[in-house]
């Protein structure tokens, strides 16, 4: 299993020019293999349905690819000599990662899905570069040491866990410095722990009115962190539009705005990790809808959801179950708020009616009546049905055991 660990940086002033450097020679490196892979592709693509009777056929060439753009990596130290600076293995990994890109342009992931586009990147768009081979001793305290750049001093604001090791390294600028990111990699595999009781289960519905509602009607309110922000952004946004492009004063100006948008991030994150760690201490189930949360952020509420962040919340609520070996099922999230948790019964409402009301005598809120519904519909899942066979085993077996009487 891997995870990752960031950590902030505290470069010297000469150790953050020589980042800064290092960033820009991999971000013309990166362009120029991508202008090379773009070359190739317009040369040697000929739809039939679009070629003329005569036409010029250029000399083929070999497709470019992983192998053979890392082959010339030799020759670009010759031909450029600063390039010799950087780590070796910190250039192959553009090449890898120049080559990923293009191929989900062409072909997709590994679900078919194909990427738009790659785009070249402009001054200060390149903010990463990896060492994909990182020896395990590199973080000893709070200093880290990188191979070509030295020894930097890292804010180590928690321990590495016994057992893990380190397996990559990278670094990255952002608008408040570099941070470094260590992918650790656990040999353990993530299970089910042993005492873990199916019969702590909680439903949850995610909404805008409140950011959740669970299956007991205890509301979590939602935390509007970028509208909270929208004034101070416009302040620094038109501070920006008045500065002249290519200034200095702009690219402070652009900084601010930066370190703003990044502020929200953070403190978005910290309410999801906050929110996640409270269910998980409850509760060893929590039964969540399967969202197709991209069609909601092309929709009149996009803002919202974008500000609400559930894909994030999910994701990290998630990863700590696996961590802590608790259980997340996501359900199917058809008509939850529509069906009566009481009778089953489809009961119509539109989007601002937020109170459900049923004949059979059901009446509760909307949310609170859409989080029993999840949490009903995974009773079906086969971890818990495993783990009611097991209970109900034991039960029997208790009830069939002979007591011993011994003899004095």
């Amino acid at each position: 299993m891997r995870i990752s660990y960031q950590y902030k940086l505290k470069p010297t002033k000469l150790q953050a020019v020589q980042l800064n450097r290092w960033l820009d020679m991999l971000r013309a490196q990166y362009n120029y293999l991508l202008s090379d892979k773009f070359n190739w592709y317009e040369f040697n693509r000929c739809p039939i349905n679009a070629c003329p009777l005569i036409c010029h056929l250029p000399d083929l060439r070999e497709q470019p690819n992983v192998y053979n753009q890392e082959k010339r990596l030799p020759q670009l130290k010759i031909t450029h000599p600063w390039y010799k600076e950087i780590y070796s293995q910190v250039l192959q990994n553009v090449v890898k990662r120049v080559d990923k890109t293009f191929e989900r342009f062409l072909k997709g992931d590994c679900n078919g899905k194909r990427s738009g586009r790659p785009r070249f990147k402009g001054e200060g768009q390149y903010k990463t570069f990896t060492y994909p081979q990182a020896k395990p001793d590199c973080l000893v305290g709070n200093k880290i040491k990188l191979p070509k750049l030295g020894d930097f001093k890292v804010v180590v604001h928690r321990p590495i866990p016994d057992g893990f090791k380190i397996k990559t390294v990278s670094v990255t600028k952002k608008a408040d410095g570099f941070y470094v990111t260590l992918s650790l990699d656990d040999a353990t595999v993530p299970t089910v722990k042993p005492d873990f009781n199916s019969d702590k289960i909680i439903g949850i519905d995610l909404g805008l009115k409140d950011f959740l509602t669970d299956s007991n009607g205890q509301a979590i309110p939602i935390q509007q962190h970028f509208r909270e922000s929208q004034k101070r952004l416009k302040l620094l946004q038109k501070r920006v539009s008045r500065r002249k492009k290519g200034s200095n004063r702009r690219k402070k100006a652009v900084n601010q705005v930066a370190r703003q948008h990044k502020k929200v991030a953070d403190t978005r994150r910290d309410f999801h990790f906050k929110t996640a760690n409270n269910l998980l201490k409850k509760y060893d189930v929590v039964v969540v809808e399967d969202l197709n949360i991209k069609g909601l952020s092309r929709s009149m509420l996009a803002k919202s959801v974008h500000d609400a962040g559930w894909g994030n919340f999910l994701s990290i609520l998630t990863n700590k179950a696996e961590n802590a070996g608790l259980l997340v099922i996501a359900v199917n999230p058809n008509n939850t708020s529509q069906n009566c948790s009481a009778c089953g019964v489809k009961v119509p409402k539109k989007l601002h009616e937020r109170w459900h009301n049923c004949q059979c005598g059901c009446s509760l809120d909307r949310d609170h009546n859409a989080a029993i519904n999840i949490k009903n519909r995974a009773e079906g899942h086969p971890v818990l049905k495993a783990k009611s066979l097991l209970s109900d085993s034991r039960i029997v077996l208790e009830a069939y055991t002979v007591p011993v009487i011994r003899s004095v």
